[in-house]
């Protein structure tokens, strides 16, 4: 048996000897087998676990959330500082000194006036760090593993930072009539046709939601709940009548669904 004290004053460093321990040769089976790769969708579902915890406003969940996603970070880095490349205590330096950099109206002599050229500020800064000389370039370098939405939606933006984009929302929303008519056309040609033209259609919609200042993510998760909702309604209604969806035609169930629609 490990006897080993949890220490609450350098708490930080605390987890970090701890996950270190369970790493080690007198450690646990499964975090010694633990790489990059193979802990890489737990990164991700925990920082979504902590997005859950903001959107419902729970403090108590993202206290627990958050030392979730600490956790990964040091776990990430407890693995890198094994094969001798970096620590945790690095990757602290490292964003120290980007932070300094990316804040010149503080720690330099850049002056901005508001969030918007804090922002501007920033960006111009990346692109140097990154040597990004296009802004094909730096959309190149928008991460593929973001949610597709955001994704779409970060590029359009660098778009319009050079001023390719729609006028408005009018201008925005005729594209996506455009590309749902285009995409009609093809419906019974190959699939590998209607993947693109089903593409286009929701990249369209991505533009209308970032022009109209909208969030295509929380937008299409909003709709989704609703969705939900509504067949609860059409499940419970079909359970409060002695029947099964199953027994009920398309027609039965669409009418109780816009009967949900209006009610809910």
């Amino acid at each position: 048996m490990v006897d080993f004290q949890c220490d609450s004053t350098n708490a930080v460093e605390n987890l970090r000897k701890l996950i270190a321990l369970l790493r080690s040769p007198e450690g646990c089976p499964w975090d010694k087998e633990q790489t990059h790769e193979s802990i890489r969708r737990n990164f991700i579902e925990e920082v979504y676990e902590a997005c859950e915890a903001i959107d419902t406003k729970d403090t108590a969940l993202l206290l627990e959330e958050l030392g979730d996603v600490l956790t990964q970070v040091i776990f990430h880095a407890q693995i890198e500082e094994e094969r001798g490349n970096f620590t945790l205590n690095d990757v602290a330096a490292a964003t120290c000194e980007k932070l300094i950099s990316r804040h010149p109206h503080i720690f330099a002599d850049k002056t901005a006036e508001n969030a918007e050229e804090v922002m501007s500020n920033w960006d111009d800064i990346k692109k140097r760090e990154k040597g990004q000389t296009t802004t094909t370039a730096s959309m190149q370098a928008v991460a593929n593993s973001l949610p597709a939405t955001w994704r779409a939606e970060k590029v359009q933006e660098k778009a319009r930072k050079i001023g390719f984009d729609f006028a408005n929302t009018a201008d925005a929303m005729d594209k996506l009539l455009e590309e749902a008519t285009e995409t009609q056309a093809v419906l019974d040609k190959n699939k590998d046709e209607l993947q693109a033209e089903i593409g286009d259609v929701l990249f369209a919609a991505i533009n209308v939601a970032r022009i109209a200042g909208i969030d295509p993510e929380t937008a299409l998760n909003q709709s989704t709940d609703k969705f939900i909702k509504r067949f609860d309604f059409l499940e419970q209604t079909a359970t409060r009548r002695g029947q099964t969806l199953e027994t009920l035609t398309l027609d039965e169930m669409e009418r109780i669904y816009q009967e949900g629609k209006h009610r809910l």
